[in-house]
């Protein structure tokens, strides 16, 4: 049985469940604040835990980051990226959706602050290798997700994993010029002109087979 302290409050042994809050509040606070700005007080203080429980799950600021990027940030873009392109009929259905969901969310929020993974990445790639390939298995997942899409849909009209680098690379710059703004318009913007990039290539896939039938 739990035991009782003296004011009355039951106190209960949830190990996962302080690894959760610490895991949540590190990912709130580099996403507000990033990592060289927010220390280990500040995450005890945002997670209400004690500095021997932040210590007995992480033993260092680094080792918290390295599972914040591999379970939120991975997470997040898992959530907002991969399942709506696996979902979609097709990749630009699909890359469609993502950005449309991310602005939406983003409209009904009092502030942008960006892509968790971008801000990470800008802070943290150049001078530490195990944060620059725990971010680029991110970014590589990523890729392989959309290309595998595109390569379904465009076989052989282009190469994929480029053209899946270039979607990313446009939501990146979209989303960074929409913090810097605090407005979804460079979002939607650079949606609009994905899908008519994607909408050219289908015409001129059409175009093609009917060429080869004659």
């Amino acid at each position: 049985m739990p035991k009782k302290p003296a004011s009355g409050r039951t106190r209960t042994n949830d190990p996962a469940g302080v690894r959760k809050r610490i895991l949540d509040a590190t990912a709130d606070a580099f996403q507000k604040r990033g990592y060289h700005a927010t220390s280990t007080h500040d995450i005890v203080r945002a997670a209400g835990v004690t500095a021997g429980a932040l210590h007995h799950h992480f033993p260092t600021k680094k080792a918290l980051a390295l599972d914040v990027i591999e379970e939120r940030v991975a997470q997040a873009v898992d959530k907002h990226w991969l399942e709506p392109v696996r979902s979609a009929r097709g990749a630009e259905e699909g890359i469609r959706t993502a950005f449309e969901q991310i602005a939406s969310a983003l409209d009904r929020s009092r502030m942008i602050l960006g892509c968790p993974l971008n801000n990470l990445a800008l802070e943290l790639c150049a001078a530490d290798s195990e944060f620059r390939e725990a971010i680029e298995k991110i970014y590589d997942d990523w890729r392989k997700v959309i290309a595998d899409k595109l390569r379904a849909d465009f076989a052989g009209a282009f190469d994929p994993e480029a053209v899946a680098t270039f979607v990313i690379a446009s939501y990146s710059g979209a989303i960074a010029q929409a913090k810097a703004t605090q407005s979804t318009a460079p979002l939607r913007t650079c949606a609009e002109q994905l899908a008519l990039h994607f909408r050219s290539r289908q015409a001129a896939k059409a175009k093609d087979a009917r060429t080869s039938k004659r």
